[in-house]
């Protein structure tokens, strides 16, 4: 295979001033992308360096392939480093609370007056509006915004098993900037982007309201939901194991009646079409669990998989790391955590021309990259010394 094509946001420089998973999962997709992206921390450090728990991966997988420089923003030395620094930036990537920039002097306000050119993006929980003023979490989100609702069971709200707004915020984030940068090549202007955690997670729950809008009746949560499809169920079968087994179209459902020999359930006019069977499931579906009940899952894996058929294993975020397609791939790339451990971590998951994005620069050491930059930016070993970060 030939070698890739420098990546395309290579020569984009991008200072972030960031922290969590919103901000860091911007400046991770660009990185990831070619830019340089530089991670401004206080001297203590990322706090998300320390996160026990769920929290625990959040830095080594969101701050790959970036830089990192340690700058107490609270004197006026870190503040005139940091806006050196951002001088040097074609994109500026912030989640502080509303207003932080602004007293910090670091605003689009007052960046773009320096450099008509800069493009800034803000990571934020609403945007403008009246909750702006609130502070939000992607739980509290996914609660306000109808995610949780669709996600639990009836009368029982449950938040989604990943930071999906945190991500895709991020990932608005990268897009407007991208956009922006876009735009910049036409007008030679930058412009400020805004991203937002409460409108994502209204955007995820959008195919719920159209839904609404068209049929008149309210969505209901996914585990009390009317499937738009029959056979669209996790199985428990042989020894305890479970298995997700579809058949979502009327050949899909005459293959797996074939497949498994149910004749009678193919001659049966109660389930002639998708719809009569999606009206017969109070039946259906526990006739198939009896039936299917005495099969091994990797048995029904296989013939799912032989004839075409949809199907999952029920499988664990740890198991993953074994998964044979994304190992054989590449979809897993190496990666140092903080400790010198050695692991693995899932890339972008999209190609570009024949490769997938890969991990160039592993997460950074606190100031790794401190001292280098200062220097670039015409500071003297003593001036360096003096903001280096008490330990």
């Amino acid at each position: 295979m030939a070698e890739p094509a420098p990546l395309p946001y290579a020569g984009i420089r991008v200072v972030e001033f960031t922290h969590m998973v919103m901000g860091p999962t911007c400046g991770m997709v660009l990185a990831d992308l070619g830019a340089e992206v530089i991670k401004v921390e206080p001297p203590a450090g990322d706090n998300t360096r320390r996160l026990l728990g769920s929290g625990a991966g959040f830095f080594p997988l969101f701050n790959r392939n970036k830089k990192s420089i340690a700058l107490d923003l609270q004197t006026a030395a870190g503040r005139e480093a940091a806006l050196r620094l951002v001088g040097t930036a074609d994109i500026v990537s912030e989640n502080f609370r509303p207003g932080t920039m602004k007293k910090l002097g670091l605003d689009y306000e007052a960046l773009s007056k320096l450099n008509p050119r800069i493009i800034c993006v803000s990571h934020k929980g609403f945007l403008p509006g009246p909750y702006d003023h609130r502070t939000a979490l992607d739980e509290v989100v996914q609660m306000m915004g109808g995610l949780a609702y669709m996600t639990g069971r009836p009368g029982d709200p449950l938040r989604a098993g990943s930071s999906v707004n945190d991500i895709m915020g991020g990932m608005f984030g990268a897009i407007g900037a991208m956009a922006a940068l876009a735009q910049r090549e036409r007008t030679g202007r930058g412009q400020e982007v805004q991203s937002a955690l409460f409108e994502n997670n209204v955007f995820l729950v959008a195919q719920h309201m159209m839904q609404f809008a068209v049929t008149g009746q309210p969505a209901a949560p996914m585990p009390g939901r009317i499937s738009a499809w029959a056979v669209y169920d996790v199985f428990t079968v042989k020894d305890g194991e479970q298995v997700f087994l579809a058949a979502v179209s009327d050949s899909q459902w005459k293959t797996f009646c074939d497949a498994f020999g149910y004749a009678d359930l193919l001659a049966d006019a109660r389930l002639a079409t998708n719809n009569d069977r999606v009206h017969a499931r109070d039946w259906l579906i526990p006739l198939l669990r009896e039936r299917l009940a005495p099969h091994a899952a990797a048995e029904l894996s296989a013939v799912f998989e032989k004839h075409g058929l949809p199907f999952a294993p029920i499988t664990r975020p740890q198991d993953l790391f074994d998964d044979p397609h994304l190992n054989a791939t590449g979809g897993l790339a190496p990666l140092e955590l903080p400790d010198g451990r050695a692991t693995k971590v899932p890339l972008l998951p999209l190609m570009l021309d024949g490769h997938r994005p890969a991990v160039r620069l592993q997460p950074p050491r606190l100031n790794e990259h401190g001292p280098g930059l200062l220097r670039e930016l015409g500071y003297s070993e003593e001036e360096i010394e003096r903001l280096l970060p008490v330990r």
